[in-house]
């Protein structure tokens, strides 16, 4: 049986041991976090601090970009943009790892705490019962002090989160 996470797309071309975990893992990633994709790549911005992790983090996300992009996956996309809250069939990265785009209705329901990103990761994290996995700092601390019932795990918990007999309780985890 596979681990559902909630994510962000940039956290997977982040952290590269996202795709090696131990036992199956289902990624379920909201569209618009996919979309914010091609700003990030295409941004003078940096992703990352250092210069070389960041070229190197923006070429990761160039090939998610042209992953999504593989005519099969995009009509696997497509699929779920016609409906609010639908979801596309898995999208397999390997034998462990798939993804699950969503097309998350950001409802405002946080939205004078949480950004519409993270709104749109809280909503899917409630109604698809699945914990969150970020590296967000700030975002688990709001989280946290406004007693959201979500379960969080930081990413460098991620083997911990993926360990056998680990169940979602809808409790608080840092």
């Amino acid at each position: 049986m596979s681990r559902r996470f909630v994510i962000e797309a940039v956290m997977i071309a982040i952290y590269g041991q996202l795709l090696l975990p131990k036992r199956p893992v289902e990624y379920r990633l909201p569209y618009t976090s996919v979309m914010e994709l091609y700003d990030m790549k295409d941004s003078p911005e940096p992703v990352m601090p250092e210069a070389d992790d960041d070229a190197y983090v923006k070429s990761k996300i160039g090939e998610m970009i042209s992953f999504f992009e593989d005519p099969f996956n995009k009509k696997k996309i497509e699929r779920a943009l016609m409906a609010p809250w639908r979801e596309s069939p898995p999208l397999p990265i390997n034998d462990h790892v798939s993804l699950v785009i969503v097309n998350a209705a950001e409802n405002m329901q946080y939205g004078e705490l949480f950004d519409p990103i993270e709104t749109e990761i809280l909503l899917m994290s409630l109604r698809l019962q699945s914990p969150v996995l970020t590296d967000q700092i700030e975002f688990q601390d709001k989280v946290v002090q406004n007693a959201i019932p979500v379960q969080l795990f930081d990413i460098d918990d991620f083997e911990f989160a993926v360990e056998e007999g680990m169940e979602t309780t809808g409790e608080f985890t840092e």
